[in-house]
């Protein structure tokens, strides 16, 4: 058997110290890759973040707070000091939800700046381990190149041979691992990016909320101003306007029975080629589906010790577009100048619909419309044609009514 040279000897030793030395540091990598030890900067988002959300706990507590008393002064009899009271504190949860969205566009902000921050880290660390993994690679690749009887000529004793082949075999299998490892990391990376892109539109959509609770905490704000203005604080004027209020409900409840009955009655004695069909299809949500402000005979309604509340009010900006949620007939289009502005659809299957609060009128009586079609603009903005006396905020008034007869809404809207 040759006697190795000293060259040999050296050159394997070294060959084989680089060898171990590579793998051991990618197969460490590859032992804690599926959960990285986090950068002291991604531990003070997290930090961060939670402090956000123990704020935003807080916000909620005192949002239910005012949320009773709201609930308190409007099952309380209706008079100008329960009124002002359920304004204040609409206004302070108005304000609160405002601080709300703004602690959650901080909140979504920072854990952007987290997401990133980790993809950045995950980018590197693959890009680094896919380094030592090719240079592992590299040297199995020299090691196994190698004849049988060179190995066996560079080890003296057999079992000096079969040690490094068992060395090899496991240095295989880390290598598998390591793999596997770099493939869960960079599903990982997939997934901060999914949830990078998921955040990016939940900041778009919170900074379009904050606009929204921006006008409703100023419409709060001009609602007192109104109803101070109005009342000029005398309980006497206000049961007048609250008066007002009602008569008016009243006589729009029975002109839009006896206009539903009466137009119903033409559309079914009407013949030849003039004859004239009413169809139902199905509604569509007359404004963007939206918050609802006040349901159907809502045991919270302001006013339900005056009457009930028939219908549903959905909220939206004041001068939104008003459609017909079904196609029908005009049997109402009520201009009431500074006092309540309505209009009324006469549909199939005995429903009818109604849009209450209007700022302005598209349509005329009699005239067929069809489902989606712009009828009118929102309103109730206190102060504002088409509102009437006492209204709380832009919203819309929607009543769906079978046989003359109210109905819930949100039963028929999808």
């Amino acid at each position: 058997m040759p006697v190795l040279t000293k060259t040999k000897i050296i050159s394997k030793i070294l060959y084989t110290a680089a060898l171990g030395v590579a793998l051991v540091v990618f197969a460490n990598w590859a032992e804690g890759a599926t959960t990285p030890a986090q950068s002291p900067e991604i531990n003070e988002l997290n930090y961060s973040i939670e402090q956000k959300k123990k704020e935003l706990a807080a916000i909620k507590n005192k949002q239910a707070e005012y949320q009773k008393a709201i609930e308190k002064a409007q099952s309380q009899k209706a008079n100008l000091q329960n009124q002002l009271a359920i304004v204040d504190n609409r206004m302070a949860e108005a304000q609160l939800t405002l601080d709300q969205v703004k602690i959650d566009i901080e909140t979504t902000n920072l854990e952007i700046q987290k997401t990133n921050l980790e993809i950045s880290e995950t980018d590197a660390s693959i890009e680094q381990n896919r380094n030592r993994l090719g240079s592992a690679i590299k040297l199995l690749s020299q090691e196994n190149d190698r004849s049988q009887l060179e190995i066996m000529l560079l080890n003296n004793y057999l079992t000096e041979y079969i040690s490094q082949v068992k060395y090899l075999e496991d240095i295989n299998g880390k290598i598998s691992g390591g793999l596997s490892a770099l493939k869960v990391a960079k599903d990982g990376l997939a997934q901060s990016k999914a949830k990078l892109d998921a955040n990016k539109e939940k900041l778009r959509t919170l900074r379009s909320q904050l606009e929204q609770e921006q006008v409703s905490l100023a419409t709060e704000k001009d609602s007192k101003i109104y109803i101070l203005d109005q009342t000029k604080s005398s309980e006497a004027e206000y049961q007048r306007l609250l008066n007002q209020a009602k008569r008016e409900q009243q006589s729009a409840a029975a002109d839009i029975v006896s206009l539903d009955r009466a137009l119903r009655a033409r559309i079914n004695a009407s013949g030849g080629a003039d004859k004239i069909t009413l169809k139902y299809d199905g509604f569509v949500w007359p404004v963007t589906k939206n918050t609802i402000t006040a349901y159907f005979h809502d045991p919270s309604y302001p006013f339900r010790n005056i009457f009930e509340h028939p219908a549903v009010d959905i909220r939206a900006a004041q001068g939104t577009p008003l459609k017909a949620a079904a196609s029908g007939y005009v049997g109402r289009a009520k201009d009431g100048g500074m006092g309540y502005s309505y209009i009324m659809l006469v549909h199939g299957d005995g429903l009818a619909t109604v849009y209450g609060h209007v700022s302005k009128i598209y349509v005329k009586e009699d005239e067929y419309v069809s489902q989606g079609q712009v009828i009118g603009l929102s309103g109730a903005m206190p102060g504002t044609p088409g509102a009437g006396p006492l209204t709380t905020g832009p919203h819309l008034h929607f009543e769906v009514r079978l046989n003359g007869i109210p109905v819930n809404p949100l039963e028929y809207l999808p």
